[in-house]
């Protein structure tokens, strides 16, 4: 099972559409994982409309709308891999314990908010990921976004992929 992460889209304020290479692993992937910070509803449309399966949170960036459609938490199974999928988690300092112990019966935790990529593993064995920004590289060299495989109970082959620069 092929998953694609993204987080914090920011349409249209931080870009005006998603990249086409992103778009293009949104074709290819099984599930793709969106971890908050839409702001528009019509990227939430277009990603309905081309994912073969979503799982999607909102942010504390997204509005009513997008509050009224989508969860603060989801949480699936994908091949025997526990997932779960939150917007926020505080901050960097303390993090893996304080996300273990939020979410004692996941495998893996997709999360955003800081726009910053991060991939570790608790003490418990959770991992953590976060896919950074398609659209909004902050302090980053890259926009980037994340594919990963879940095959009979396990993540392998995160990877994380640096976009190029909009023109």
């Amino acid at each position: 099972m092929r998953l694609l992460l993204m987080s914090d889209t920011h349409l249209p304020k931080r870009a005006k559409a998603l990249p086409e290479p992103l778009l293009a692993g949104v074709a290819e992937a099984d599930v793709v994982v969106h971890a908050g910070d839409w702001v528009d509803e019509a990227t939430l449309d277009l990603l309905e409309a081309r994912s073969r399966r979503l799982i999607a949170v909102y942010g504390n960036n997204d509005g009513p709308a997008l509050r009224t459609r989508l969860p603060e938490v989801a949480h699936a199974e994908l091949a025997g891999l526990r997932l779960a999928v939150v917007h926020e988690t505080g901050p960097a300092q303390g993090r893996e314990p304080r996300c273990a112990a939020r979410f004692p019966d996941t495998d893996v935790l997709v999360f955003g908010h800081s726009h910053i990529p991060w991939d570790t593993t608790t003490a418990t064995g959770l991992r953590l990921l976060n896919p950074g920004s398609p659209t909004d590289r902050r302090r980053q060299p890259h926009c980037t976004y994340m594919t990963a495989t879940v095959a009979d109970e396990r993540l392998t082959d995160v990877r994380l992929h640096r976009l190029p620069p909009r023109t």
